[in-house]
């Protein structure tokens, strides 16, 4: 009964938790051009870049101040994959300026990796990392 072990596509489902579910929403909609897929229920939307899906969970009220103790977290980042160097120096500058109205804030400038990538890093509006990568052998097969 040795069967043949299914081909994975590839990562491209995120679930975050949220403590304010309008705020994060319109941080990946604006910001990256997310758009929603499916919204289930108030506390629950679902975005999607046209290739992946993201999904934005609200945090009950009455978990909030679980959440909010400042500490370590296992997900060190999330990376977001843009075609080109170039695409990630103008995101840089279309992004940096609006990321104080959404309570997040740069991480990393962009730089140029020793392996031919490119990134930044930046925080969403509940501080999880995202990385905006250009990273040469995943980007030129999009």
């Amino acid at each position: 009964m040795n069967q043949a072990r299914p081909v994975i596509r590839g990562l491209r489902h995120l679930a975050l938790k949220v403590t304010d579910i309008t705020r994060s929403r319109a941080f990946y909609e604006q910001l990256f051009g997310f758009r929603v897929v499916w919204e289930p229920d108030p506390g629950s939307v679902y975005l999607s870049s046209g290739s992946d899906n993201l999904a934005l969970h609200q945090i009950p009220g009455h978990e909030l101040h679980d959440y909010a103790k400042p500490g370590p977290q296992f997900l060190d980042h999330c990376g977001l994959i843009v075609d080109s160097p170039t695409a990630v120096d103008r995101l840089f500058s279309v992004v940096e300026p609006q990321l104080s109205r959404f309570g997040a804030r740069i991480v990393k400038r962009p730089k140029q990796h020793r392996d031919g990538s490119v990134s930044f890093y930046l925080t969403d509006p509940d501080g999880n990392v995202i990385q905006i990568l250009y990273e040469p052998n995943i980007s030129s097969k999009m």
